[in-house]
């Protein structure tokens, strides 16, 4: 049995209980339960949080990824270039826009994409894709610098709020795409997404795309399919959001606390943050130098939701064999693969919680 779960989205719902049952019911009552007005207000409230002009509702994050892309009309077959280090869908979405990923390995400290790899493979790219990983942002203002005149598109799923030199997440390249699946920082009830943008164009190009490529009904100006943001999923969304700075204030303080918990104890690495960033704390990993796996097993056996994000990369999964990656190709992706070793964290997670888990892993780590 699990007494420390590695995410409570119980304690979150608790929170928001009320307020969600009565704008249910409201939807209920009227009906609109697509292109519904909360989600016309979430869009621009979610815009507005996330310093840009324009938001668009979609059904995951996976397609808002994919509708970033597509609304661009980049070259067909193009190379994107994206850390190997990263959920598959950040390269899936490359694949279902027409793309090619392009893969690059992550800097040894911080595990985000490597500027000086980037740049070498930035040559025959039509775009560039930096992924803001585990609640902090990559270097932005040098990924920028490389990428010239090339598109930037931030995958921004896990990093909804945080901040780089005072710049949130979502306004640095040219679009930004994020996911609000349940476990994610601002987490709908199923899934969710959205694309930001400040381009008027691009997002009437990703609203378009993302409604069978349809401005006015039984009229479609463009190829495209069907991702939409429902009205119940905005509900839930709109009241998340209204809470989601103090729920990431108190992320912060618990990876705080595990870093004075954690500190000095021998066989493991703490997460590192990029000078410049304000971490969010999607997730709080940190590296096991020896029997990774047996540590996670001890864990659990003690109660204690721990969990592993990633453990074969991208390039070494089936469905890419096609890019033609070997092992070794990317090694400190690989390396981490083998190593990171995610810790409970979320808002409502105490500080007794955490001395259990740190109290754990000591343990676990001295049977090794």
């Amino acid at each position: 049995m699990t007494d420390i779960p590695l995410v409570d989205l119980h304690a979150s719902h608790a929170e928001i209980a009320d307020e969600v049952r009565a704008g249910f019911e409201a939807v209920l009552a009227s009906g609109a339960y697509i292109k519904g007005p909360d989600v016309v207000a979430f869009e621009g409230e979610y815009a507005a949080f996330s310093g840009v002009r324009h938001a668009v509702g979609t059904a995951n994050g996976t397609d808002a990824l994919e509708l970033a892309l597509r609304a661009m009309e980049l070259p067909p077959g193009g190379g994107v270039v994206l850390p190997a280090n990263t959920f598959v869908a950040t390269a899936e979405a490359v694949v279902r826009a027409g793309l090619t990923p392009v893969l690059v390995d992550v800097d040894e400290e911080h595990l985000l994409i490597d500027v000086e790899r980037a740049a070498e493979r930035l040559g025959d790219a039509v775009a560039l894709m930096p992924v803001h990983l585990n609640g902090q942002l990559a270097p932005m203002e040098s990924l920028l610098e490389i990428a010239g005149g090339l598109p930037v598109v931030e995958d921004g799923a896990q990093s909804q709020g945080a901040t780089r030199h005072g710049r949130v997440s979502g306004s640095w390249g040219r679009i930004s795409a994020t996911s609000f699946y349940p476990g994610k920082n601002l987490g709908a009830y199923g899934d969710a997404g959205a694309v930001v943008t400040d381009d008027a164009e691009l997002a009437r190009a990703v609203r378009l795309i993302g409604d069978h490529g349809s401005a006015r009904k039984y009229v479609h100006e463009r190829f495209g399919f069907n991702s939409r943001m429902d009205t119940l999923q905005a509900v839930v969304l709109r009241a998340k959001l209204r809470r989601l700075p103090a729920w990431n204030e108190a992320r912060r303080a618990a990876a705080e606390r595990y870093d004075k918990l954690l500190g000095g104890l021998d066989g493991i690495t703490l997460p590192h943050t990029l000078p410049g960033n304000e971490h969010v704390w999607h997730l709080y990993a940190v590296r096991v130098e020896r029997d990774r796996d047996g540590v996670l097993a001890a864990l659990q056996e003690a109660g204690i939701g721990a969990g592993v994000h990633y453990p074969v990369p991208v390039h070494l999964q089936p469905a890419f064999r096609q890019l033609g990656h070997a092992e070794g190709a990317f090694p400190v992706t690989e390396r981490a693969a083998g190593q990171l070793l995610t810790l409970p964290l979320f808002p409502q997670l105490t500080e007794g919680q955490q001395v259990r888990v740190a109290e754990a892993l000591t343990a676990a780590l001295r049977g090794r």
